[in-house]
């Protein structure tokens, strides 16, 4: 499966962003879905995950309760709705896609897309 993020941009801290992630290929709706994100000078960190039917989700403590993500398999689509964006989310996000969520936390055995640069300002 093929995968492309966008909507990324600079915004101010406390705005919201909306990124999106379109899938190719007509399995999309067998995978769990999932996004990371890697800040300048650091390591790449999971960020959130969907379940291949969206009705489960997984966030990481640092955006649990600001970001949301979900999911449209009729678009082959997944997004990640962030709220109240803080100078420290400022990275690049990229959307993943795997058999489960638990890989997809793990990072083993998942596919990457092409990232998406998010900055906010203070």
């Amino acid at each position: 499966v093929q995968l492309q993020a966008f909507g990324g941009g600079l915004v101010q801290a406390g705005g919201s962003l909306r990124l999106s992630c379109a899938a190719s290929g007509r399995t999309f709706s067998t995978y769990a879905m999932g996004w990371f994100r890697q800040a300048p000078g650091k390591e790449r960190k999971f960020v959130a995950a969907v379940s291949s039917s969206g009705s489960t989700t997984y966030y990481e403590a640092p955006v649990k309760g600001r970001f949301t993500i979900s999911r449209d398999n009729a678009k082959n689509t997944v997004y990640l709705q962030m709220n109240s964006l803080e100078p420290e989310d400022t990275a690049v996000y990229c959307c993943t896609a795997g058999t489960t969520i638990t890989l997809i936390r793990s990072a083993r055995d998942i596919y990457w897309g092409q990232g998406t640069q998010v900055t906010v300002s203070s």
